[in-house]
């Protein structure tokens, strides 16, 4: 679409479509061309502050049926992401204050979010902060991660596939996502159906390293039973 079409269709100026195009090249939600723009074919790793409205229902219902999951006084392990942000408020509502619960995290604006709350123990992993996820990644993380126990980790992911297993856009993201599950009992892997069947670039974990896969009513009865026939038990909510 050219400026004078967009300028045209919205009875604006061209002046703001230019603004508007910028600042939506700037969110990677589209390329800008000579003149005009045209639509991004692949977000690859949009900033998570994008993400935030996309299936939020969805996420909201498998954040509840995830937080039931959690026994009082567990230790649980949450990596970042849209959907994991969620699991953490839906924890934080619903978990006795008299017992509590502790939180080992790489995702700042978790820890950030939790930190208020008396009931709720947070620990953060080192490492170098992503501004696009607001995760923690790198070789720092693994000092902290060595040293606990996780009882179950709620893992957000880009994709997961019964091939593929559990993968990531970014390559460090994987990688502390790989050693925060792998201190944890029990593995769920927290992602609405869109994410379902798809493959990222980065390796978190194969499949067989996940117990359960919370999603939503979208999830095909196919997709369903071939992540079920690969030993996954998988919740639609």
């Amino acid at each position: 679409m050219s400026v004078e079409q967009a300028a045209q269709s919205l009875e604006v100026s061209t002046a703001t479509i230019r603004r508007d195009f910028d600042e939506l090249a700037g969110q990677q939600l589209l390329m800008r061309t000579r003149g005009g723009a045209v639509t991004q074919s692949v977000s690859y790793d949009l900033p998570l502050r994008y993400k935030t409205a996309r299936h939020a229902g969805e996420k909201q219902r498998i954040a509840k049926a995830a937080a039931a999951l959690v026994e009082p006084g567990a230790v649980v392990g949450m990596n970042g992401g849209t959907t994991t942000s969620e699991v953490a408020r839906a924890l934080a509502t619903v978990a006795d204050p008299e017992v509590g619960f502790t939180i080992v995290t790489n995702a700042l604006n978790i820890a950030a979010e939790l930190t208020v709350r008396q009931h709720v123990k947070i620990v953060v992993t080192g490492g170098v902060a992503r501004p696009q996820s607001y995760e923690l990644i790198g070789p720092l993380a693994s000092g902290v991660l060595e040293q606990v126990a996780i009882d179950v980790a709620f893992l957000g992911v880009d994709a997961i596939d019964v091939d593929a297993g559990a993968t990531a856009h970014h390559e460090g993201e994987a990688s502390v996502n790989s050693q925060l599950i792998e201190r944890a009992g029990r593995v769920v892997v927290v992602a609405d159906a869109s994410k379902v069947g798809r493959r990222a670039f980065a390796r978190i974990c194969a499949i067989d390293a996940i117990d359960t896969l919370i999603t939503d009513d979208g999830l095909s009865d196919d997709a369903a039973a071939r992540l079920t026939e690969a030993g996954v038990t998988v919740t639609r909510v």
